[in-house]
């Protein structure tokens, strides 16, 4: 392989001492668009299986309220969620003792003292229930409790025209 490269090599030079024009090959200039349009799927599939994950805390159905201001999740709360069966999560974790969660805020709270919480009550759950969280985050030190929310959709009638 070396010596074809060689030779090619020095056939190269012998032609352009001699002045003539170099062989001219045809030049291909289409892009091949086939792996590029595969790496494009591929990413998009990985960026569709990951994104459920990367939503925080456990799916609850939150209630309805007709003035939601929605904050986006800047990842600086500590999100509790209460579902209907009165089970309770912090950061996605099953808590056996809800006696414990005035523990976990706390100890959230001293490796971060910027966190504010973020409670999640299903609208099936008792109020004692969440108010009992409320109150074991209260204990923790912590006063600014936000309680999520879901906007109400409301359904715009569509309007129609008199006919003339």
């Amino acid at each position: 392989m070396e010596a074809a490269t060689h030779n090619s090599l020095r056939r190269a030079r012998r032609r352009a001492r001699a002045g003539e024009p170099r062989p001219r090959g045809q030049v291909k200039a289409d892009i091949n668009v086939t792996p590029l349009v595969d790496v494009v799927l591929v990413l998009l599939i990985i960026f569709m299986v990951v994104t459920p994950l990367i939503a925080s805390g456990v799916p609850v159905e939150l209630p309805k309220t007709a003035h939601d201001n929605r904050k986006a999740d800047d990842g600086k709360d500590i999100i509790i969620s209460v579902t209907a069966q009165k089970r309770i999560f912090f950061a996605g974790r099953l808590i056996a003792d809800p006696k414990d969660v005035t523990w976990l805020v706390g100890n959230e709270r001293r490796k971060h003292p910027e966190k504010t919480a973020f409670v999640k009550g299903d609208s099936k759950v008792p109020y004692g229930a969440v108010r009992a969280v409320m109150e074991a985050v209260n204990k923790a030190g912590l006063d600014d409790v936000m309680l999520g929310t879901d906007e109400i959709k409301e359904d715009k009638p569509e309007t129609t025209r008199p006919r003339e």
